[in-house]
């Protein structure tokens, strides 16, 4: 019995680790198989993307004719509660993570088989930046306004609202900061769709340089070295 055991359990533990080698191989295959940006001569709108070296952000402007983003992500959820702000960066990603796991060191089995399975829910996080400096870890994208608009509605669709129509703000002292706040989100995290694969789909929506897929963020920021 005990042989039969031991058996089951190696015969598991190859599974795990062919299925990992798996994963990393077709993310980095994908990941590194580029789509070109859309041909617009229109350069009317400046994001950003960020990592901090897991995870995107898009980062966007906090107001602009299309969309003003302090309507909906309120200063007053954030500690700092200060409208001088000139952007806002906005993620997705598994809420257990966002809000129950500050450090590594306080990740739970739990929390990282919901979010590798999507059994979890999502959140957004979003933090105002009263300036974005670029670097190898933030790079700018210049945009049409037709363009944003679609980003707009890409990022838009991915909060949850409530009966009339605003996001949905989650009260919590997990935030990161003083000008940080959660909102609840739409969709499922997983081992295939992350973080990194909302920022890349959300570059994707407004016709940017992005990956075919990608699970990191390593592709994303290939595409604009």
């Amino acid at each position: 019995m005990l042989k039969k055991s031991i058996k089951y359990l190696a015969f598991t533990l190859l599974l795990l680790i062919a299925f990992i080698i798996l994963y990393l191989l077709i993310a980095n295959t994908l990941s590194r198989i580029s789509l070109s940006a859309e041909n617009d001569a229109n350069k009317e709108v400046s994001i950003y993307i960020r990592t901090n070296g897991v995870h995107t952000d898009i980062v966007v402007p906090v107001h602009h004719e299309l969309f003003d983003w302090s309507k909906e992500i309120k200063v007053s959820h954030t500690q700092a509660n200060d409208t001088n702000f000139s952007h806002l960066a906005l993620g997705w990603g598994d809420k257990g993570f966002y809000l129950e796991t500050p450090t590594w060191a306080d990740l739970k089995v739990s929390t990282a088989f919901k979010a590798a399975t999507g059994l979890s829910n999502t959140a957004i996080h979003a933090t105002y930046l009263d300036k974005v400096k670029e670097d190898l870890s933030c790079k700018r994208i210049e945009i049409s306004k037709k363009q944003y608009q679609r980003l707009i509605m890409f990022i838009t669709s991915s909060f949850q609202k409530d009966s009339e129509g605003h996001f949905m703000h989650i009260k919590t002292n997990a935030n990161y900061g003083k000008t940080d706040a959660f909102y609840e989100a739409n969709g499922a995290y997983s081992l295939f769709h992350t973080c990194n694969t909302w920022a890349n789909n959300a570059l994707k929506s407004c016709g940017q340089k992005c990956c075919f897929w990608t699970p990191f963020d390593t592709g994303i920021f290939l595409n604009y070295e």
